[in-house]
């Protein structure tokens, strides 16, 4: 087992501040232990994505919350997740992995402890906000911690894989585990079940994991001002205007898309993103390093992450309120009919390093995709007196299968053409670009459903505003498609595959290829 220095400098500027403070050398723990607390942090942070969904009936029939405010239950956590997220990908890197994992996760289990016990609206409003943040803070410092301890080619791929497993299953186990919590207790443990569990990961993780950071005294520490800047208005600048373009978006349901209401939240939310790349082109330390995106498999794999993310997320929360709202399922029974859509996405995030070795990433891509559009047009045929194993079992499965099959070489795409100092900072990007994705999906494909509605409120007209939803995402799909075929690279970078050469030849295989990959 190997040793690590763990350090802490002096956060005075100046000669001091890269002067070790304390020094002290610490056992690494084993990988398999840092993976386990990186996909526990990973399980937590996507649950609430999707946790509320079953309980948003509830929540509003105890709150008096408006349609509009359930919206804004599931996107008040999303675009905080979304629009911080870099800058706490960012923050890994700067001030330690581990260091933000534990603030990240510290956050979210407060905020989930308020919410749960909020008594108005706004109060569960802002403590779903507050979760956003900290989940913005822990999530990239989960992938980021898991990459730093799992050395890059198979080995990584199968631990990508799995913590890619561990986060869609949180997602998809949402729905049961809400179901479970409003029909025996009440919609307010969706939110305080985060307590106890977030505890028991914030003390393992106190106990086991070890710190990394870009190095000390390095040339970059030069370009960020010390190794000690962030770039804060380039974080203010992309929540401003990510939260009011999905406002925007969500004020056309009431006002149309011509009424001032609705336009000038539009074009403020498009001036501020103007705003933020204008900035990071500008700033010496940007949170988006205009850079990064030169990258084609970073700038691809997001791209391709964003238009997936728009279509995958609106799926648990289009999938429950028909269950409940059209079909008649309790809470409970919702959470049970979405399992087999649960192991289906574990099951496709397992099957894609297998298929990788085949295909290459971007093929497992296209395939998983492909078989997501094909559950999202099945689903799209859905009758207000459907059938569990044809309206929701059967095209469920499909969907998540094929999200749980893309996921997986996206992300190791997204993440394996960066250099190790911007670990924290792209996998940051792989979830914001997501999440991104699906926060501004969900605004749009919640508008279409209820301009297709037209106010009435039976299962006919509800079942066929859920399908119009269902039929979009499926053209959004293909469009990702197309983009994958166009614009992913057939291979890995050059630099993934030296090191899956040189894992082969430690276990024997292809030890020629290998010796040549160490080499060069």
């Amino acid at each position: 087992m190997r040793d690590t220095v763990d350090t802490d400098t002096d956060t005075d500027t100046g000669a001091s501040a890269r002067t070790p403070a304390r020094t002290s050398v610490r056992a690494a723990p084993p990988a398999w232990l840092v993976v386990t607390l990186a996909c526990a942090g990973q399980f937590l942070v996507v649950l609430d994505v999707s946790v509320v969904n079953v309980a948003l009936p509830s929540m509003r029939a105890d709150l008096g919350l408006s349609a509009a405010g359930l919206q804004w239950v599931v996107n008040a956590y999303a675009i905080a997740f979304a629009g911080v997220m870099l800058l706490g990908g960012r923050a890994g890197d700067l001030y330690g992995r581990k260091r933000m994992f534990l603030v990240g996760l510290g956050l979210f289990t407060l905020a989930s402890l308020g919410g749960g016990l909020a008594g108005a609206g706004w109060q569960l409003l802002l403590a779903r906000a507050a979760q956003g943040l900290g989940a913005a803070v822990l999530a990239p410092s989960t992938l980021t911690l898991l990459t730093s301890a799992v050395p890059e080619g198979a080995a990584r791929a199968r631990a990508v894989a799995t913590w890619t497993a561990v986060g869609a299953g949180g997602g998809a186990a949402g729905g049961l585990v809400g179901g479970v919590l409003v029909d025996l207790l009440s919609w307010r443990w969706v939110l305080l079940i985060n307590v106890p569990v977030g505890t028991a990961v914030l003390l393992g993780s106190l106990r086991w994991l070890t710190e990394s950071r870009v190095g000390w005294g390095s040339p970059r520490d030069e370009v960020l001002g010390g190794g000690r800047r962030l770039d804060l208005p380039g974080a203010l600048l992309v929540t401003a205007g990510l939260g009011t373009l999905a406002y925007g978006i969500s004020q056309t349901e009431a006002e149309g898309w011509t009424d001032a209401a609705t336009l000038a939240p539009l074009a403020a939310g498009l001036a501020l993103l103007g705003a933020f790349l204008a900035v990071e082109a500008r700033t010496a330390a940007p949170l988006m390093p205009p850079a990064l995106l030169r990258l084609r498999s970073v700038a691809s794999a997001n791209a391709a992450m964003f238009l997936s993310g728009s279509a995958m997320f609106c799926m648990w929360f289009f999938m429950t309120l028909y269950a409940q709202n059209v079909l008649g399922y309790t809470p409970l029974q919702a959470g049970f009919a979405l399992i087999p859509s649960s192991l289906a996405v574990v099951l496709g995030a397992k099957l894609a390093p297998r298929l990788m070795t085949a295909l290459a990433p971007r093929g497992v891509a296209v395939l998983g995709t492909l078989v997501a559009a094909a559950g999202f047009a099945w689903q799209s045929t859905m009758t207000p007196h459907g059938a569990y194993a044809t309206a929701v079992m059967g095209p469920g499965v499909l969907m998540m299968l094929g999200a749980g099959l893309a996921a997986t070489p996206l992300a190791a795409l997204a993440t394996s053409g960066a250099a190790p100092q911007d670990a924290g900072l792209v996998s940051g990007l792989v979830n914001t670009s997501r999440t991104m994705g699906g926060s501004l999906g969900l605004a749009v494909m919640s508008t279409l459903a209820a301009a297709r509605t037209d106010g009435r409120t039976g299962p006919q007209a509800l079942t066929e505003g859920y399908a119009l939803v269902f039929r979009t995402g499926t053209g959004v799909l293909l469009a990702g498609t197309a983009l994958m075929l166009l614009w992913l690279p057939r291979r890995k970078p050059e630099k993934a595959e030296k090191a899956e050469r040189v894992e082969k030849a430690e276990k024997g295989e292809e030890p020629e290829r290998a010796e040549k990959a160490e080499k060069s």
